[in-house]
């Protein structure tokens, strides 16, 4: 069976992607387009060759489409995903799943009420630095962990690279922090591996946007374990970077080429000094592991645990942020 994919929105950077992941995989095929904006939306159909929807409604209701892509602005994920949901449509969906909690549990209880599918894209959980790192850290070669650092920058603000409308609070519900903070903010609470009771962010505004272009968010936990969240749109040659400190050794990542380099006191003499870890090959994709759940009738709890998780981090960082108050988790 070739799943029927309609498109809800290009407003994402990162719309065109996920389509030409549905061209390029052999179980679907892009089907409809709905955008809220017309003209957007009409220029993606032509491209496409396939209809355009003025009604996200209208759209829903074919019994050829099976399923959604949601590029949507943040602020129209529980509109438009829960619509989705209702009328039986499997969802893949750009990160957050909401801006707030109580917005993605209203999405996750339509979802799971209509039976419908749904993955979250999480692209770095499924890299192969991932896979490699969670192998250490379960062979416990860097002992008890109590520093996680994850860092993702761009210089997209200060080079107008990065559409205009991802400066809009309204849309975005927040900026440097919602946006590429996400990747390491999941990343960071993994590492963690365990529950996180509060959250300190700072927010920065370089550029003077009415969005953060300068991000660090502080996740607390009960066992002193500290993880550190850092993103923005305004640094030059910035690498993608994780640090994971033990008590038992160091693990580096992207300090700046992207290799992965341990030292560590806990196997005798293997990895005393300095050494670089191979990296696995990457884990399949989140769409090609949805399309799978679609045709075999499966479930990922991994994955929306995880994105349920994200938006209660990024939640309580920005009512952090806005308040100038440590957030506990507890508070949401």
């Amino acid at each position: 069976m070739t799943i029927r994919i309609g498109k809800i929105s290009l407003w994402h950077v990162h719309a065109w992607d996920y389509i030409k992941q549905a061209q390029e995989h052999e179980g679907t095929v892009m089907a409809a387009v709905w955008d809220e904006d017309p003209e957007r939306g009409q220029q993606a159909a032509d491209r496409l060759n396939v209809p355009f929807y003025a009604s996200l409604a209208d759209m829903l209701a074919q019994d050829d489409i099976d399923a959604v892509i949601v590029d949507a602005p943040t602020r129209l994920h529980e509109e438009v995903i829960t619509a989705a949901a209702k009328a039986g449509k499997h969802i893949f969906t750009e990160k957050v799943i909401a801006a707030t909690q109580v917005e993605s549990n209203a999405i996750l209880r339509e979802v799971k009420s209509n039976r419908v599918k749904m993955t979250v894209s999480l692209p770095r959980l499924y890299a192969g630095y991932t896979a490699t790192i969670q192998d250490v850290l379960k062979r416990d070669l860097l002992g008890q962990v109590t520093y996680v650092r994850a860092r993702l920058s761009h210089d997209g603000a200060i080079t107008d690279w990065l559409p205009q409308h991802f400066y809009s609070l309204q849309d975005c519900q927040g900026g440097a922090m919602i946006d590429l903070g996400c990747h390491p903010m999941y990343l960071t609470r993994l590492f963690l591996n365990q529950e996180v009771i509060d959250v300190n962010a700072n927010f920065g505004y370089v550029t003077g946007k009415e969005v953060e272009d300068n991000a660090v968010a502080t996740l607390s936990t009960a066992s002193g374990a500290i993880g550190i969240v850092e993103a923005g749109f305004v640094n030059t040659h910035s690498p993608f970077a994780i640090e994971i400190h033990g008590t038992e050794g160091t693990l580096l990542y992207g300090t700046p080429e992207p290799k992965l380099l341990i030292r560590t006191k806990a196997e005798e003499g293997q990895y005393a000094d300095w050494t670089e870890i191979p990296v696995a090959e990457n884990v399949e994709s989140a769409f090609n592991q949805w399309v799978s759940h679609i045709q075999h009738d499966t479930e990922d709890s991994v994955n929306i645990n995880m994105a349920m998780e994200l938006t209660r981090l990024m939640e309580a960082a920005n009512r952090s942020a806005k308040e100038g108050r440590r957030i506990a988790l507890t508070e949401l």
